[in-house]
């Protein structure tokens, strides 16, 4: 029989490699199904069968470790960036990327309004390289709340923040200069943030002097107000077909982007789904 050649088994050891990454999630769902605390033996004895999982969990498995990996490598924990808001940004991400909304760029910036103003609460993460392009602070509607942002509205003249997920649109010059149009996609809760004009823009108000001097940053009339040293580069980078996920301490929140089988589905592949 012929010997493989040396780029045969390069490919075999390729394809095995592969292969194992895919199985550690199954396998490790599978042992966590299985009770250590008893004997399979006794366990039929005593008319028991230990429950296999079942592809669709086996398939959540695999999910949530991906989303774990790329927290992981994207080190926004250290940042202060919690686990479950950066799950719901990326999901988002995915279900809009889904409905044709955004561009290549692979950009998502999450803002999260149950951080306090004196801290760094937006970051602009690149989902491609898994590097964290932008970590800074934002500043939040005047009658959202003093140092925290409790309050959100929709509506018009509320100068409050607007929570949800936003698209990014072309910038402009107006009178905060140059300035970031942003249209909120999810009914009820930000669809009218082109009509309030809530706009990405630089504010004095935003930076670590004016937290020094008050106790925390200054409030806008609704609009995530971006530092002035940082602002242009920002919108530079995330104008024209981004995703933008504002968080907040609102229980009554809810999108239709949150939905975790599209998410699973361009986040995996075809080739690891039911």
């Amino acid at each position: 029989m012929e010997k493989p050649s040396v780029t045969q088994r390069k490919r075999l050891k390729l394809r095995a490699r592969r292969l194992t990454r895919r199985m550690l999630p199954f396998v490790a769902s599978l042992f966590m199904a299985t009770p250590l605390a008893s004997p399979v033996a006794n366990s039929t004895a005593a008319g028991m069968e230990t429950k296999m999982p079942t592809a669709k969990a086996l398939q959540n498995a695999f999910f949530n470790q991906r989303l774990h990996d790329l927290y992981s490598d994207l080190q926004v924990e250290q940042q202060g960036l919690r686990f479950d808001v950066f799950e719901k940004a990326v999901t988002g991400y995915f279900n809009l990327k889904n409905d044709g909304k955004l561009n290549d760029k692979q950009l998502l910036t999450v803002v999260d309004f149950t951080l306090p103003s004196t801290e760094k609460r937006l970051w602009v993460l690149d989902l491609n390289s898994k590097q964290v392009v932008f970590h800074t602070l934002v500043a939040h509607g005047h009658n959202s709340g003093e140092n925290v942002a409790t309050n959100f509205s929709n509506e018009n003249e509320s100068n409050m923040s607007s929570l949800g997920f936003y698209v990014t649109q072309a910038e402009y010059t107006g009178k905060h200069g140059r300035s970031l149009k942003l249209e909120g996609v999810d009914e009820g809760y930000n669809t009218n943030a082109l009509i309030r004009s809530v706009v990405m823009h630089g504010a004095d108000y935003v930076s670590e002097e004016f937290i020094r001097q008050n106790g925390r940053l200054g409030r806008s009339l609704g609009c995530p107000a971006l530092p002035m040293d940082m602002h242009e580069q920002i919108i530079e980078t995330v104008g024209n077909g981004t995703c933008l996920f504002l968080n907040g301490n609102d229980t009554s929140y809810s999108s239709k982007y949150l939905n975790e089988d599209v998410a699973m589905s361009s986040l995996l592949g075809p080739n690891q789904m039911i």
